[in-house]
């Protein structure tokens, strides 16, 4: 996926997110896994903002940031 934006934008968009949205990432990682299932991070990230009313920037960086955390996990395993 690319990063549609800075890293540093990245860092404060995901740190915002609890305090905005009202839920903490993990929540919103279960939300994508149990969503449906896209091929494509963008249409994860259109979905997520069209399914809970986020702004698109909010919904990229949170499908970003599973993303991440995903192939981290798989590539530690």
């Amino acid at each position: 996926m690319t990063l549609n934006h800075s890293l540093e934008t990245h860092k404060n968009l995901i740190a915002r997110i609890p305090s905005v949205t009202g839920r903490e990432l993990p929540e919103w990682f279960a939300s994508l896994e149990s969503g449906p299932a896209f091929l494509r991070c963008e249409e994860r990230a259109h979905w997520l903002a069209d399914e809970h009313g986020l702004t698109h920037g909010y919904a990229s960086a949170i499908v970003h940031e599973y993303e991440v955390r995903r192939r981290t996990r798989l590539n530690s395993a």
